[in-house]
């Protein structure tokens, strides 16, 4: 089985797990820490192109998060819209302001471009806040229906698992897709050298531009799927605290691996649940889990989990080797 095989394998494998999971859990806490792993599995995977394959780095993607889930919930909380046509005027809106940022941002690099990206996610957080009238200031903005598509309404936890879910395993093929094509390379190309990848005849800001506006539409997706299932959103869900935290899940996973992505958004999205069984020292344990994750696996959750799995086939090899040789000797 070759490469290609095995990478099939390996999301029909993932299909069919997240298909049975729901069965196999106690109850509905449960499936709502998972559909809110799932929104987090969305937005890394995103940032995860963006920052692990074009090296560019985001602290502001929290906003186009925010974008999507306040236009969608306007539309159809306040306006009346069809919840389709709301999802779709949210994800052609913040795709275009994505756009729009990325065209003079992406012509900064390294800690200026973190600077640009950081105060574009303030200026949004702050409009969030203050035009109350529109998105209902610091109190949040509800009022916004379940989603639905063609009248099917998509009321209990267990349906919303499936289309968030569904989402992932969508967005996850076409990312892997896009890395092994000639875009990724390219992408990658920029991430080693900007200079040298333009000498080549790559070009660059064209790519860069595309991979920005990309990552926005993943968190865009995800923005307009949490406001549908929260029904509730406020600036606090938008702000500074989760891109750093989407940032520390591309990191910890594995940057440049999509599987990474998916591990560290997992990670991390049910290490603060584990944790509230010891209320008072949460921040601490979690603190040393991130420090020592960064210490003993600098290349992250993906790097290590393939390394584990190549030792655990190394003793298999060498149990396999080792019988035959025995029965070898005894002949």
């Amino acid at each position: 089985m070759g490469f290609r095989g095995g990478h099939n394998a390996g999301v029909l494998a993932f299909a069919v797990a997240a298909a049975l999971v729901p069965f196999a859990l106690p109850n509905d806490y449960y499936l709502t820490v998972l559909i809110v792993g799932g929104f987090h599995t969305i937005l890394v995977i995103g940032l995860n192109l963006l920052m692990g394959y074009a090296g560019q780095v985001s602290l502001g993607h929290a906003a186009f998060y925010g974008l999507a889930a306040y236009t969608t919930g306007i539309l159809t909380g306040t306006h009346q819209w069809p919840v389709p046509a709301g999802i779709a005027v949210a994800l052609a809106l913040s795709t275009a302001v994505a756009w729009l940022i990325a065209v003079p941002t992406l012509k900064l690099r390294g800690n200026y471009l973190a600077m640009g990206t950081l105060g574009f996610g303030i200026i949004v957080y702050i409009v969030f806040n203050e035009a109350t009238s529109l998105t209902g200031g610091p109190s949040g903005f509800t009022g916004i229906p379940k989603l639905s598509f063609a009248g099917k309404v998509f009321s209990s936890d267990r349906e919303y698992y499936y289309v968030v879910w569904g989402a992932v395993l969508l967005l996850l093929v076409l990312s892997q897709n896009l890395v092994r094509s000639r875009m990724g390379r390219a992408l990658r190309a920029i991430h080693t050298s900007e200079t040298a990848a333009a000498v080549l005849g790559v070009d660059t800001n064209r790519y860069k531009i595309f991979v920005f506006v990309l990552s926005a539409f993943y968190a865009a997706v995800a923005g307009v799927l949490y406001a549908h299932y929260v029904t509730f959103v406020s600036p606090g869900s938008f702000g500074f605290h989760t891109s750093v935290q989407l940032v520390t899940m591309v990191v910890l996973g594995g940057m440049a691996s999509i599987w990474g992505a998916v591990l560290g958004a997992l990670f991390l999205t049910f290490l603060p649940e584990a944790l509230r069984a010891i209320e008072n020292f949460d921040i601490l344990v979690y603190g040393a889990i991130l420090i020592l994750c960064m210490m003993f696996l600098p290349g992250g959750l993906a790097d290590g989990a393939r390394k584990g799995w190549d030792a655990a086939a190394g003793l298999v090899r060498r149990g396999t080797h080792g019988a035959g040789a025995g029965k070898g000797g005894g002949r």
